[in-house]
């Protein structure tokens, strides 16, 4: 399985930015599919997550209400729209898929397959 993940760029604080990763190798009907994030000097964090059977979401406190995760069947996509964009969400954005139980869904050791990463900056 191949994901690639784009959509990243530079934007000034309260700007919008739409990230997609696109699957290709296998079907995600089991899967659930994650967005994480690694700032400079940080460890990767969980961002959000979609549980593709059934579209239920997840996310990270730091991003709920302001981030919203979706998936298009049609084109093995999952996209994270992300508004009101703050400076500390700067960060390389990767998304992973893997089948997590409930409670792990937020671990990044419950994802077995990554992306490469989209950089996100947001300028004050």
């Amino acid at each position: 399985v191949q994901l690639q993940a784009f959509g990243g760029g530079m934007v000034q604080t309260g700007g919008s930015l739409r990230l997609s990763c696109a699957a290709s190798g296998r079907t995600l009907g089991a899967y659930a599919v994650a967005w994480f994030r690694q700032a400079p000097g940080k460890e990767r964090e969980f961002a959000a997550a979609i549980r593709w059977s059934v579209g239920a979401t997840y996310y990270a406190d730091s991003v709920k209400g302001r981030f919203t995760i979706s998936r298009d069947p049609a084109k093995n996509t999952v996209y994270l729209q992300m508004n009101s964009l703050k400076p500390e969400d700067t960060a390389v954005y990767f998304c992973a898929i893997g089948r997590p139980i409930l409670s792990a869904i937020r671990r990044i050791g419950s994802y077995n397959y990554w992306g490469q990463g989209t950089l996100v900056t947001v300028s004050s």
